[in-house]
């Protein structure tokens, strides 16, 4: 049986916003909201904490860049920052990529919560049960 290249190893070049020595960054396939980047390491791994102290503050210093670029390109009024790392955390794609997904006002009637709404049923801590 023949398995499928990773996705992220195998990017065309006109995908490729940036990079760096350790990542690249793309826009998302399936955006969540105007500017919904991904910051992805060049080495396949599936997991963050696989990354080298090296790769890591590279990756982190794209999240950096990213960030910079969607404030000057898009003016969002806030961030949400993801990964999913692992099948039960819903990782589809088994290369490490960190979401920076751009919010709104309004975009979401209240977005209280924000990363606590994977698991709905524990997101709303605030309102008395």
């Amino acid at each position: 049986m023949k398995i499928p290249a990773c996705p992220f190893c195998t990017l065309p070049p006109e995908r490729i916003e940036f990079s760096n020595m350790h990542g690249v960054v793309i826009r998302d396939g399936y955006p969540v909201s105007p500017g919904h980047t991904l910051v992805i390491p060049r080495r396949h791994m599936a997991s963050y904490f696989d990354l080298e102290g090296e790769e890591r503050d590279a990756l982190l210093a794209l999240l950096d860049e990213a960030k910079r670029r969607l404030d000057k390109a898009l003016h969002p009024d806030g961030y949400n920052i993801g990964i999913n790392d692992g099948a039960a955390a819903g990782q589809t794609v088994p290369h490490l990529h960190i979401h920076l997904i751009p919010r709104y006002h309004a975009d979401r009637h209240d977005p209280r919560g924000g990363v606590r709404w994977v698991i709905p049923d524990k997101a709303d801590y605030w309102t008395p049960r």
